[in-house]
């Protein structure tokens, strides 16, 4: 073990708190440097956490107003806004307190501020209270996220344009919303904003939605969308933005618009993510950048210069926050000098929308693209006990196999709680499950992790709840 190390992790994020107690906990002497109050980057601040809170909420909202066909009938709901953003800055707060509380047991230093380097193994650290100090280590892990991505030309410091961070203060509910592309990220601000009573218009220049993402998982989120939000409009481009004094004014070019020139009270830009790789005085290290600005990194996260590490969004996609916290423990074990490496079988994908779609491992569009063959076993929602009394069969589950060892290649599910139910998929992916492990282990009745069990039945033409004649 080498005691006395001293390390810096420069981001306080869920890769860098991750790195930074990982790195205590093997004995190392640990500053952490971010400029925020406490520990928790955009995840907890500005991204994973407020939005999944304010998502709680619209699917509250959403659910009583379909109570009226199980007999239920609520009044319309009053929406305090003031006491929504104190709802979800209490989230916040409790979390990144907590991390603060964390910090402190495991005796790690943290400094508040913004780092930049003076060689490969000093940082310049300028405090938020304007001091300015030099620090010297033995390693660095950057791990400083990503930030909203702009489109050239559109009005991006216009107060009623809006990134994600921006969206997520929540300072009205426009009457109109525009949002700009139909990611994961647009689609749960859009849902969100459409349960608080605005009239969302999502915009994709794709040809679907979620672009990427299996089109038998989208297609049931699709069909709810279409009922949620005011349209959707694919193959899609917003041409022309400009200010028209109580809303944007925005050109739409697509074979589906019927209106080319609108006006929006708001516009949400979601086109992706951005690595915050412009870090000063990274040009006085051996750091490179590839063609997209992540920093390389081999298989321990240790990029090009020895002294230092990258981890995270920086350090390439995906960009889940999850990635960036196994991704910090490895690094801080591999300068720990053990033995260790980055190389996940599946990293899982979640997209908290109404209802969820998450997936790991291997998908139909990849093997599609690399020509692999696969194949799949779907079992429907519809016949899921568990889905028909929430009233939500509205899902499915699906399992991709190797046809040659029946190994379980990859997972994807669409419905309620899906976020949740992908976890068995990533485990039977991680340990080289076959699907025969998968439909002899005993699911609990009646849940949805039934579907998992049911889809490995399906494979061999033994579903209990589905009957399917022999060939």
């Amino acid at each position: 073990m080498p005691v006395g190390k001293k390390i810096a992790v420069v981001g306080g994020g869920p890769g860098g708190y991750a790195a930074a107690f990982m790195a205590a906990d093997l004995g190392l002497e640990v500053t952490l440097i971010d400029d925020r109050v406490n520990p928790g980057g955009v995840c907890l601040y500005e991204g994973c956490i407020p939005s999944k809170a304010l998502l709680h909420v619209a699917d509250l909202l959403q659910e009583t107003k379909h109570a009226s066909s199980w007999g239920i009938e609520f009044g319309l709901p009053k929406i305090d806004l003031d006491k929504l953003r104190t709802f979800k800055q209490n989230v916040v707060n409790k979390l990144t307190g907590g991390l603060a509380q964390i910090s402190k047991q495991r005796k790690v230093q943290y400094l508040r501020g913004r780092a930049g380097f003076i060689n490969s193994t000093t940082l310049r650290v300028t405090e938020v209270t304007g001091g300015q100090n030099d620090h010297n280590f033995d390693n660095i892990i950057l791990a400083t996220g990503s930030r909203p991505a702009t489109v050239p030309g559109f009005l991006n410091e216009h107060p009623r344009v809006m990134d994600s961070t921006g969206a997520l203060e929540l300072q009205d509910a426009p009457k109109t919303l525009l949002v700009v592309g139909g990611g994961y990220i647009g689609l749960e601000l859009g849902s969100v904003y459409a349960s608080l009573g605005s009239k969302v218009t999502v915009v994709e220049m794709m040809p679907g939605i979620l672009p990427g993402v299996d089109r038998d998982l989208v297609n049931p989120l699709a069909k709810r969308l279409d009922v949620l939000l005011a349209s959707v409009l694919v193959n899609t481009k917003v041409v022309e933005m400009k200010d028209a004094g109580q809303g944007i004014a925005v050109r739409l070019e697509g074979p589906d618009v019927k209106e080319a020139e609108q006006v929006f009270e708001r516009v949400l830009v979601s086109v992706g993510r951005k690595p915050n790789s412009e870090i000063p005085g990274l040009e006085k290290t051996a750091v490179t950048t590839n063609q997209k600005g992540f920093l390389e990194v081999d298989l321990q996260r240790r990029t090009k210069d020895p002294a230092i590490y990258a981890i995270g969004d920086v350090a390439g996609e995906p960009m889940l926050a999850h990635k960036a916290s196994h991704e910090g423990r490895v690094a801080a074990e591999a300068i720990a000098g053990k033995k260790v490496a980055f190389e996940p079988r599946a990293i899982p994908a979640v997209v908290f929308t109404d209802p969820e779609i998450a997936w790991c491992g291997l998908t139909e569009t990849q093997a599609e693209k690399e020509q692999r063959e696969i194949k799949v076993a779907r079992f429907p929602w519809a016949a899921s006990g568990r889905a028909t009394t929430l009233d939500r069969s509205d899902g499915v589950t699906k399992l991709l196999i190797d046809p040659k060892t029946e190994h379980v290649l990859g997972v994807g599910i669409c419905g309620r709680g899906a976020g949740e139910l992908i976890a068995e998929g990533v485990l039977a992916v991680e340990m080289a499950a076959q699907v025969s492990d998968l439909e002899m282990s005993i699911h609990p009745h009646p849940t949805l992790s039934e579907t998992v069990m049911e889809a490995a039945e399906i494979y061999f033409g033994t579903a209990t709840d589905i009957y399917r004649p022999k060939r």
